[in-house]
């Protein structure tokens, strides 16, 4: 994980120059693009951070040495629910909120209401059932 956090941290430090010579050249009146610019430089830090942070609890992969071999990173890489349904909620949900952009703000509640039940319905999905712990 060195690499990707070697190449965020540089977005970080890129994109912070770039949002204030962006703001000299539109003489500060966007501001849209100038904060945008500059939040992608903190989301970029952001991610840089976290994966240096990572790299140094997980040690060397596979990937990271210059004689790693293919048949090394393979095995389990964590645990996933390939039967869920909840994700699909939370994916229709997100979708209907969308549309109550557009449509009209109630629609935005009903899609908050959705979005509730279906992360509840993820989070315990192994707290009950045929696959409880």
């Amino acid at each position: 994980m060195q690499l990707e956090s070697r190449l965020f941290g540089i977005g970080a430090f890129f994109f912070v120059p770039v949002a204030v010579i962006y703001g000299f050249l539109t003489h500060w009146d966007e501001w849209v693009g100038i904060l945008g610019i500059l939040l992608v430089g903190g989301l970029a830090g952001m991610i840089g951070f976290y994966l240096a942070f990572t790299a140094k609890r997980v040690g060397l992969r596979p990937e990271d040495r210059t004689d790693g071999e293919i048949h090394e990173g393979a095995g389990e890489q964590g645990h996933f629910s390939p039967w869920s349904w909840w994700p699909l909620v939370l994916g229709a949900s997100c979708a209907t909120a969308f549309l109550g952009l557009a449509v009209g703000w109630w629609v935005v509640f009903i899609a908050a209401g959705m979005a509730v039940i279906g992360l509840v319905g993820w989070v315990f999905e192994y707290s009950r059932g045929d696959h409880a712990h």
